[in-house]
């Protein structure tokens, strides 16, 4: 089967991508050591697994669906952070994981027994982190932002003790969003000033995620470099990084159909059979522009749209393309790079259709590895 043979929409997921960044990533394990594990809150397609676990078997989980899927499909480390355990779930939590982060003080101390009296009972005892917030702040969308004023994301260094309680053996920050190795060597600078003190104890150091070293122009090579100097300063320390978008970032596309086109104002809409708000809300959030592999540089392009979503939300568009055609009602378009975050965040606002997922080998085959019908929207509604 070919993408020729699938009706629209749907995402499809390119294994060749995939292996591309894991390349990538794979490098700068193997150069520098540090133990680089999938965050599933970026994407959480179970059946292309097995694809990432070849090299990259452990993950980080934040909450108790990611952790058991987690567990079921890639079968390494789990590591566990949620901003706040509670008494009907830190059990399982601890029963899963293997390293498990609290977000704060008094979260620590509200279950700090119930973790000692877990791993007295184990020969697999979980190592505890706590999270920390350097206040080095190099995002500027607030909405991606843990480290803004006012932040509820882990504990600062006016707050921390004198000494962390023996049962600490990591620390994790989290400030960066697709950002470059620039970024963490600034952030780290401020985690090092602020919460060094506390790190000759200590078994490991989580730098969180965010690290885009996927992306084009990202300097790998200094990014291995910095974490280099980290290690030669603490060698004893473990490092993890949990990058997410990384893993995903360009390996996946929206293919949809144009539906019908309706012309007012001036403004000429061309809605597909699919929508931004329920099977791309990033882009609505962030927000930002989505390229279009059949869109062209406006400078090219003599006729402009807005591409509308189909539903009944009076936002559901997003607006800028130029094409050198007019659109008509049949044509297929692409949305570009639509696997990392957005296939995690998709809902079934107003019922609509929820596209196929399909994955592309790197063979050229394409396999349906799922369809969504009307079942899956009545069981979700209760």
């Amino acid at each position: 089967m070919t993408q020729k043979d699938l009706n629209t929409p749907y995402y499809i997921v390119y294994e060749d991508a995939l292996r591309r960044n894991m390349d990538t990533i794979a490098r700068v394990a193997d150069a520098t050591g540090v133990n680089i594990i999938i965050a599933l809150k970026a994407n959480a397609l179970w059946r292309t697994f097995p694809i990432l676990r070849e090299r990259f078997p452990n993950a980080t989980a934040s909450s108790l669906n990611e952790l058991q899927l987690a567990h079921d499909e890639l079968g390494g480390e789990l590591h566990s952070y949620t901003p706040a355990y509670t008494e009907g779930n830190i059990q399982k939590f601890l029963d899963l994981s293997t390293h498990l982060t609290f977000n704060s003080s008094s979260q620590l101390e509200r279950f700090s027994e119930k973790v000692k009296q877990h791993n007295d009972k184990t020969d697999k005892p979980v190592s505890i982190g706590l999270r920390v917030n350097p206040k080095c702040s190099v995002i500027e969308t607030d909405i991606y932002n843990p480290a803004k004023p006012g932040s509820r994301f882990g504990v600062a260094a006016d707050e921390m003790p004198n000494k962390l309680p023996e049962i600490v053996e990591g620390l994790h920050f989290h400030a960066l969003c697709e950002s470059s190795s620039y970024d963490l060597e600034k952030v780290l600078a401020a985690f090092e000033a602020q919460f060094g003190k506390y790190l000759p104890r200590l078994k490991w150091v989580n730098f969180g995620g965010g690290h885009l070293m996927t992306r084009e122009g990202y300097d790998t090579d200094h990014l291995i470099s910095v974490l280099h100097g980290f290690r030669e300063r603490y060698p004893w320390l473990e490092v993890i990084m949990e990058p997410g978008s990384a893993f995903t970032w360009r390996t996946g596309d929206l293919e949809v159909t144009v539906v019908d086109i309706v012309e007012h104002d001036g403004i000429s809409t061309a809605i597909i059979d699919a929508s931004f708000a329920c099977h791309m809300p990033d882009t609505l959030e962030m927000p930002y522009l989505p390229d279009i592999e059949q869109a062209v540089d406006k400078s090219k392009g003599q006729y402009y749209y807005r591409l509308g979503g189909n539903s009944c939300l009076s936002g559901d568009f997003k607006e800028g393309w130029w094409f050198k055609e007019p659109l008509k009602i049949g044509d297929r378009l692409t949305l570009k790079d639509m696997n990392h975050y957005t296939t995690v965040k998709t809902n079934m606002f107003n019922g609509v259709q929820h596209p196929s997922i399909a994955l592309q080998h790197a063979d050229g085959q394409v396999e349906m590895l799922r369809k969504f019908d009307y079942n899956d929207y009545k069981s979700r509604m209760s």
